[in-house]
């Protein structure tokens, strides 16, 4: 009976540490006042492959870090306190020291079950070469009420068959500011574009079945911008939808560009559906293209889109 009472304290006492150590809210402030005073140091204070999730709070400020989430941090939402005013901030571009495209992120994401929510993700470098914002390379990943601003290149989905989903969201940017090879949800998001170019760079595997999607999205312009393409493939079987948005006069008739090679007309899958605005007309769009039916836009459903190789509902 004695071996049992201590076993059971043993437990108790052991239970009541976890629990302490446990901490779910982490609070991130510049003055000090919350836990940790940068994002960084509060993401590398999650334990390893949790399976609970945590909220970091990130306090209104102008954070200005690169930040990784690592492969082994997941099941984390990072809320800003105030989507304008939460700034995430960094000015790395492609052509200091010869960094290139791929390691100039403000944010990269290497995590699954990840939310971003209310805050904004910046690359402030000016126009002197690729400046990525937002890199992602992590599954289940959700940017909620965010603000993801950049140039050249804005946001990298850096995975292939990676799943992403982008809600009420507003991402700015000048040349394939939304590219790379991810399945990838838009919804309800303000695209803007800062210059005569491309909005996104499609670089989709031939054997995914999607890749970027925009629903209910609006597309706007800088003044005076007005030659902006839909989209350009990186790799030939881009994948690129547009479904029920609102197309501003910058967008050119032809709709899609080949990147200048004839072949990627033979591959590339563009794609829209009854698209509203000045730039929606499809009478002068490239003939590779394709208008949906209502039948096959009806069928480009949150479960088609993201249920592939596990279950996942973004809306949940």
């Amino acid at each position: 009976m004695r071996k049992v009472l201590g076993l059971l304290l043993l437990l108790s006492v052991v239970s009541a540490a976890w629990a302490q150590e446990r901490q779910d809210t982490i609070v991130v402030s510049r003055d000090g006042t919350g836990n940790f005073r940068t994002l960084q140091e509060a993401i590398e204070s999650a334990r390893a492959f949790m399976d609970y999730t945590v909220t970091i709070y990130v306090k209104n400020g102008v954070y200005k870090e690169k930040v990784i989430v690592p492969s082994w941090v997941e099941n984390i939402d990072i809320i800003g306190e105030d989507r304008d005013k939460t700034i995430i901030t960094y000015d790395d571009h492609a052509n200091i020291n010869k960094m290139g495209t791929f390691r100039t992120y403000t944010v990269k994401v290497e995590g699954s079950d990840i939310t971003f929510k209310n805050l904004t993700i910046e690359n402030n470098a000016a126009q002197l070469g690729q400046a990525v914002a937002l890199h992602t390379e992590g599954d289940r990943l959700k940017f909620i009420n965010c603000r993801i601003l950049g140039n050249q290149d804005t946001i990298y989905t850096g995975a292939k068959f990676t799943r992403l989903y982008f809600k009420d969201c507003y991402i700015d940017g000048t040349t394939d500011f939304i590219f790379g090879p991810s399945t990838a949800l838009f919804e309800n998001c303000m695209i803007h574009s800062k210059r005569n170019s491309y909005v996104t760079a499609a670089s989709t595997p031939k054997e995914a079945k999607y890749g970027y999607i925009f629903k209910h999205c609006k597309l706007t312009a800088e003044p005076g911008v007005d030659k902006v393409y839909l989209g350009r493939p990186w790799r030939p079987y881009a994948y690129t939808l547009f479904i029920e948005c609102e197309l501003g006069k910058h967008i050119v008739p032809a709709g899609w560009h080949n990147w200048g090679k004839q072949s990627n007309e033979e591959t590339a899958r563009y794609m829209e559906y009854k698209n509203t605005g000045e730039g929606a007309n499809v009478s002068e769009r490239v003939a590779w293209s394709k208008q949906l039916t209502k039948k096959e836009a009806e069928a480009v459903t949150v479960d088609a889109i993201f249920r592939t190789q596990s279950d996942w509902d973004p809306i949940d």
